[in-house]
């Protein structure tokens, strides 16, 4: 991260996670259940991509799964919010095994962000 302010305010004001341990160097976040942690760092952040069902999927991203409407959700409060997608909110891998709604934000210092909901939780690793 190259500004904990703007950490803040994506991580807890935007996407709603709450704020937990911090110093002048770093903040802590529930994001949805996990650690997350915001590190001051100047480093640049890698643009490569990979395709994944026709969209170019960042290579170096994190993401955390959701409920359907809690994906429907958070998609509406970032649309609202004019965020910029780097993949839009849609069904990805209709019809197969895997099937599941995903959207890329990248957060203030351009860390790639996955959100996704499976339409059958039971097929999360499924092959």
């Amino acid at each position: 991260m190259a500004d904990l302010a703007a950490a803040r305010a994506f991580y807890g004001g935007l996407l709603g996670c709450r704020e937990g341990r911090s110093s002048p160097e770093w903040v802590d976040f529930d994001f949805y259940g996990h650690q997350i942690v915001a590190h001051l760092s100047d480093e640049a952040r890698a643009a490569a991509t990979n395709k994944v069902d026709g969209d170019d999927v960042p290579v170096r991203h994190f993401g955390v799964i959701l409920t359907i409407p809690q994906f429907h959700a958070l998609a509406a409060r970032l649309k609202a919010a004019n965020s910029r997608f780097i993949v839009e909110p849609h069904v990805r891998f209709q019809g197969e095994p895997g099937e599941q709604w995903t959207l890329f934000i990248t957060d203030p210092s351009g860390n790639a962000l996955e959100f996704k909901a499976f339409a059958d939780d039971a097929h999360v690793f499924r092959t």
